[in-house]
């Protein structure tokens, strides 16, 4: 019996060594620039240093406008997600913020936990390294909807409204035992999810053949050395937490809130809008046709008056 298990056990090291090597020596790893290069990618903004890295960000509008509006993208596409929303919103009068969530984008890929109190830290640090000390105007796409309203409800003195499109739902629980196996996730996590990123993309719209290239921009941040750790880890550490916790957390701050859906949304469907008016009842709520998970980029005459007269109001 011992021979017996000692034999499955040299077996199961023999795998566990033969993945890790074709991990580490085969073409499967495709991010090997470093982020010190990012400068030479011309990928514009600015950078700033935080407590955990370096934050790519961009800040524009009038400097002495009243509250500052910031946008919190989802769980792999970067700031660009906000182009279009980002000028309007900063052409309007409103000083607005975006950056990219550590690990996108040309943001650092730190090596700890990507979870719920790294990215609340670094929208915080963010936030108080650019000294924007008033409420803010919080704006979150898909994953961006939970970190908005986690920090609404860590931060409601510095929260002056929150606005979701499209939030991420989760109600916590474990991942797949292949996902969450060291090793083994991360050589799943290489061969089987990360060569199908970009071109999942273009299911966020409805309309994908208006965005052609979408897929190529996206490719951009998958060249830099730690972007498949930092989505695993988040897999693995923030989408295994309960979202919904978030949201009712951030309704009983008093925050006035918003919700945004494109009715053909496949990510998070517009179907789940009644769960969230359960968490949120006093949440006002748009269902956008003819658009799916971002309605902002495909139906920006519809979101973004919307969108200006929530933030315009939300002091009234």
């Amino acid at each position: 019996m011992r021979r017996v298990t000692l034999g499955l056990a040299v077996v199961i090291a023999a795998a566990i060594a033969w993945l890790a090597y074709r991990f580490e020596s085969s073409n499967l790893e495709t991010t090997r620039l470093t982020m010190q290069e990012r400068r030479l990618a011309n990928a514009g903004g600015e950078y700033l240093q935080t407590f955990d890295g370096v934050v790519h960000y961009e800040l524009a509008g009038p400097v002495d406008a009243a509250h500052t509006v910031v946008l919190v993208h989802g769980f792999s596409v970067p700031y660009y997600l906000w182009d279009g929303t980002f000028e309007s919103l900063a052409k309007a009068g409103h000083r607005v913020l975006r950056y990219d969530l550590f690990g996108r984008g040309f943001s650092d890929r730190v090596t700890h936990e990507y979870n719920a109190e790294l990215f609340d830290r670094q929208l915080v640090e963010v936030l108080n390294a650019l000294r924007i000390r008033g409420r803010v105007d919080l704006v979150g796409s898909s994953m961006g909807g939970p970190i908005a309203a986690g920090f609404a409800c860590r931060h409601e003195d510095r929260t002056r409204s929150l606005m979701l499109i499209g939030p991420g739902y989760s109600k916590g629980g474990p991942l797949p035992w292949r996902i969450m196996t060291p090793v083994v996730g991360e050589y799943l996590f290489a061969t089987e999810m990360a060569p199908g990123l970009p071109a999942g993309q273009m299911t966020d719209f409805k309309h994908p053949e208006r965005f052609p290239d979408w897929s190529a921009r996206y490719r951009v941040q998958m060249q830099y050395h730690g972007f498949r750790h930092a989505l695993l880890s988040t897999l693995r550490h923030y989408a295994t937490s309960d979202w919904s916790a978030e949201y009712a957390c951030a309704t009983r701050t008093g925050v006035p809130a918003y919700l945004i859906w494109g009715k053909e949304d496949r990510d998070v469907p517009a179907s789940l809008s009644g769960e969230f008016k359960k968490l949120m009842p006093k949440a006002e709520l748009l269902v956008v046709e003819d658009a799916a998970h971002v309605p902002f980029l495909e139906r920006p005459e519809v979101v973004l008056p919307v969108l200006l007269r929530f933030i315009e109001g939300a002091g009234i």
